[in-house]
């Protein structure tokens, strides 16, 4: 195992931060209202009472964008795990499906599944991750069955106070950054250079929301609104529901 020098993760992290913000900005420039309308609840709209075009917009947009950004930086930090567990334990990307990093440390051969937090998903996609690791197992000893390989659920941030889950073991937030970085203070020396530059890239995404927004409300006028400005409530479900 390797020491792990913070300023090489500190120069990582600002030289690569810009490609989350790059994916940011152009997934809003990629954006349709109707794809987007089509994908969220019309009831829920009119049941919290949203009155108004740019309120509906904003709400449906957000939502949206929160997902994805998440997906994005979820990504954005498995590449960043990676990265830091090559540079201690000479770790590499699986080309296994289900999983994503691999690396050897005291006999061990460790088969890492990252997620961004502890609540990722529901018993069936639990399920199926557990089933990728037992594939990626029987894969591995093929080549050598006295392989002893130790399964481990990642988690960027969060906690869970009982690790041990039979076949696998979770690993979050603190937890998991020692585990693959071999120190217990890397977990919080990554978040400062994650805000290089960020104040600059924000501002480019904040204009381009605006515009957007200011787009998408007039569009969402000329679609949804009657002359006298009431939002025609039977038309939007009609597009969000009505079978072809």
């Amino acid at each position: 195992m390797n020491n792990l020098s913070i300023n090489g993760v500190i120069e990582y992290v600002e030289q690569n931060i810009s490609v989350f913000h790059e994916k940011r900005i152009s997934k809003i420039g990629e954006l349709k209202l109707k794809a987007v309308l089509q994908k969220k609840n019309p009831y829920l709209f009119k049941a919290k009472y949203l009155q108004t075009a740019d309120s509906i917009v904003k709400e449906l947009l957000n939502a949206y964008i929160s997902s994805s950004e998440e997906t994005m930086f979820g990504d954005w930090l498995e590449g960043l795990a990676i990265f830091i567990n090559q540079k201690v334990h000479s770790g590499w990307k699986s080309g296994i499906k289900g999983i994503d990093l691999e690396f050897d440390n005291e006999n061990r051969r460790y088969i890492v599944s990252i997620k961004s937090g502890p609540n990722w998903g529901n018993s069936s996609q639990i399920e199926k991750m557990i089933n990728n690791f037992n594939t990626a197992k029987k894969t591995l000893r093929t080549s050598n069955s006295y392989l002893n390989i130790v399964c481990v659920n990642g988690c960027c941030y969060g906690k869970d106070s009982k690790p041990d889950k039979g076949s696998y073991y979770k690993y979050c937030g603190q937890a998991f950054w020692e585990f693959i970085g071999g120190n217990e203070n890397v977990y919080t020396d990554i978040i400062e250079p994650l805000g290089y530059k960020a104040k600059e890239r924000n501002d480019d995404y904040m204009t381009k929301y605006c515009h957007m927004i200011n787009r998408f409300t007039k569009e969402f006028i000329e679609l949804f609104c009657e002359d006298s400005g009431n939002i025609d409530w039977n038309k939007l479900v009609r597009f969000n529901s009505e079978k072809d």
